[in-house]
């Protein structure tokens, strides 16, 4: 399919063929239509609310400062993530751009879990600023909206990689999946929030079929252009993990001792566990053809890599 100077089509790609319903992209697509269709306003936070009322004050301001974190976290991707799709879709992988349209629908219900948490549990809305930490800032607030911006003036394929790094890999691979699983054990661990429990089940969920998509297309970008891509991913991969870390360092610097036997040792572990998995994962591909690559991931998506 292509795209003439005045915007115009000269044809479309389901007139001449049918989709590619075996692709990683129609896979997903499949979990996303299955495992994504929840409603937060369906979400019952009665009884978090009363489980808040009894917390002590310091329980409640943790619960507040992390999900105060999780809440423009989830904004910012929402915000900055319609480049990346853009620069899919002008290449015409029809597939993936259908896949792509769940990550927007996936992301916003995120923002509005959050904000029932505010009226349905905490019972106002706090200011939630004060939580940003300078690793924090770099992150959301230049590093993540740089790098997806930079597509619509920049779409090479170094370009993607950047930003896929930047918003799959970092911000939902190291922060969002380690603070999701984190907080969500710690509910669990507490008998607390039972609602909030559900909420990140279905976080994870739908975080980890956008990392899968991360990790494909990382693969599948150093597979077609090499080790110039290659070399983009390796390098920011190791420059953004240190203001990751940072984020997760500054909160807890922020308190002389966590409640609910929170550790900043378990986060980072998970953090860094899961970041060194899927950079050797991608880093595979440069020595693999495409249509390995997609065989691979296909294999890891049928492995339960992606949560159901």
């Amino acid at each position: 399919m292509s795209l003439t100077t005045e915007h115009s089509r000269t044809d479309f790609f389901t007139t001449k063929r049918g989709l590619n319903h075996d692709s990683f992209a129609m896979r997903l697509w499949r979990k996303a239509k299955k495992f994504g269709i929840w409603n937060p306003a369906e979400i019952d936070f009665s009884q978090d609310a009363l489980d808040w009322a009894k917390l002590t004050d310091l329980e409640q301001e943790v619960l507040i400062h992390l999900s105060g974190l999780f809440q423009a976290g989830e904004e910012s991707v929402t915000l900055d993530l319609l480049p990346l799709i853009q620069s899919i879709a002008k290449e015409g992988r029809l597939e993936e751009e259908m896949y792509l349209t769940s990550f927007l629908w996936e992301e916003a219900k995120h923002i509005e879990t959050f904000d029932r948490f505010w009226s349905s549990v905490v019972g106002y809305h706090p200011d939630l600023e004060k939580y940003h930490s300078p690793s924090y800032r770099q992150v959301f607030y230049h590093d993540l909206p740089a790098a997806l911006h930079a597509l619509e003036n920049d779409p090479s394929p170094t370009a993607q990689a950047r930003a896929s790094v930047t918003y799959n890999m970092i911000v939902e691979g190291v922060l969002a999946e380690t603070g999701y699983h984190a907080y969500g054990q710690m509910l669990e661990r507490n008998a607390i929030l039972p609602g909030m429990q559900r909420a990140m089940r279905l976080f994870k969920q739908d975080e980890s079929r956008h990392i899968a998509y991360g990790v494909h297309l990382l693969s599948r970008l150093v597979a077609e252009h090499g080790d110039p891509v290659w070399e983009v991913i390796e390098s920011e991969m190791q420059t953004l993990i240190l203001p990751a870390i940072g984020v997760i360092n500054e909160v807890f610097d922020q308190y002389a001792e966590l409640p609910f036997g929170l550790e900043a040792e378990a986060f980072i572990n998970y953090a860094f566990g899961q970041f060194q998995r899927r950079l050797a994962r991608i880093e595979r591909a440069r020595n693999l053809s495409l249509e390995e690559v997609v065989g691979a991931e296909s294999h890891a998506l049928e492995q339960a890599e992606v949560v159901d």
